[in-house]
């Protein structure tokens, strides 16, 4: 994972609160806690890139969740 953060989950991830920010951080992958562990990156850098992780896991199952009741519909 070479990922980096976008300046848009930055802003997202500086907005976000202590209690947020923890929950993101509780939910993250193991690359990015051994990132984080090994200041590799900032808090705030594997914040933003688990915000955009979460966002693109999300817009994927609702995409599926569309095709699933678009194909129950045509039954």
């Amino acid at each position: 994972m070479n990922k980096t953060p976008s300046d848009e989950y930055l802003e997202k991830a500086k907005q976000l609160s202590k209690e947020e920010t923890e929950r993101l951080l509780s939910r993250m992958r193991n690359k990015l806690l051994r990132r984080l562990a090994d200041k590799k990156m900032s808090s705030l850098e594997v914040v933003a890139i688990q915000l955009e992780i979460e966002d693109e896991d999300l817009n994927e199952w609702r995409n599926k969740w569309a095709e699933l009741k678009k194909k129950a519909k045509a039954k």
